[in-house]
């Protein structure tokens, strides 16, 4: 694990394999500064080239309430031309950056998440959130429109009509009304919100994960296709795994009865 010391951001460990990333800043709701635009990026584009032994992000908010409000807009007020646009090019590098994430990112929602604070959750793999949590992406409000990839990773998640009427009128929608559209894959009360969400960790963590994050690329590349390409992506995909040492750890165990022992070669 990274030994860096953040100021906006918490990094754990709290299973084998699982690092758990937590938005420290909830005296004002985890907003995004530019502070935290930089270690995010810097966190995740380090664990891209770097993953070690990691198999599995668990991606969550400090405090009980809000999860994410969405970008800083004290830091923001005031701010000329040109620093909100250098700004906005950290996000841009640390939300592109968990898009093209090869590890498996789950976001546990613990509470509301606006803006760019719901951005982060549609660039994780799949999420879990508490029945209070509430969402939206507000930012045409305020003279602007989602830039953390919410226009590209909502309509591909929810469909384009859906996500034109969340982002056209800015309204904020329930839990539930999120885990019907497919933005959540569960709710989970707010006790078990970790417990549940680090059990699913901890179940992608024991696969194979050369496997693991074979599956992720041939998903997020063939979603940009046509069937046919797919495939052939897939099937690439596949080829790499047939050389690896898990594939043929894998197999021996299945034989021989016992719990395979993946090393991630």
């Amino acid at each position: 694990m990274l030994e860096t010391k953040f100021e906006t951001v918490l990094l754990t460990q709290p299973a084998p394999y699982v690092l758990l990333i937590t938005l420290n800043r909830p005296e004002v709701g985890n907003a995004l500064n530019t502070k935290m635009g930089e270690e995010l990026r810097d966190i995740f584009t380090h664990y891209a080239t770097h993953p070690n032994d990691l198999r599995c992000v668990v991606f969550t908010g400090a405090g009980g309430k809000i999860f994410c409000g969405g970008g800083d807009l004290k830091q923001r007020n005031g701010m000329d031309t040109d620093t909100w646009l250098a700004q906005h090019r950290i996000f841009e590098q640390f939300y592109w950056a968990m898009i093209d994430f090869p590890i498996p990112l789950i976001a546990a929602v613990n509470g509301h998440a606006f803006g760019g604070g719901l951005e982060m959750i549609m660039a994780c793999d799949f999420a879990y959130a508490v029945p209070a949590a509430k969402f939206a992406l507000t930012e045409t409000k305020i003279g602007i429109m989602p830039g953390g990839g919410g226009t590209q990773t909502m309509p591909r998640a929810i469909g384009p009509r859906r996500a034109k009427e969340i982002m056209f009128t800015a309204k904020p929608f329930t839990a539930d009304e999120a885990l019907d559209w497919g933005i959540l894959n569960r709710i989970c009360a707010a006790d078990t919100l970790m417990s549940e969400t680090l059990e699913t960790a901890t179940a992608i963590a024991a696969n194979a994960p050369i496997s693991v994050r074979q599956v992720k690329k041939a998903i997020h590349q063939g979603l940009q296709t046509d069937i046919t390409r797919g495939l052939w992506l897939e099937i690439e995909a596949y080829n790499r795994l047939v050389f690896t040492e898990d594939r043929i750890e894998g197999v021996k165990a299945f034989n021989e009865k016992r719990t395979p022992q993946f090393k991630g070669r």
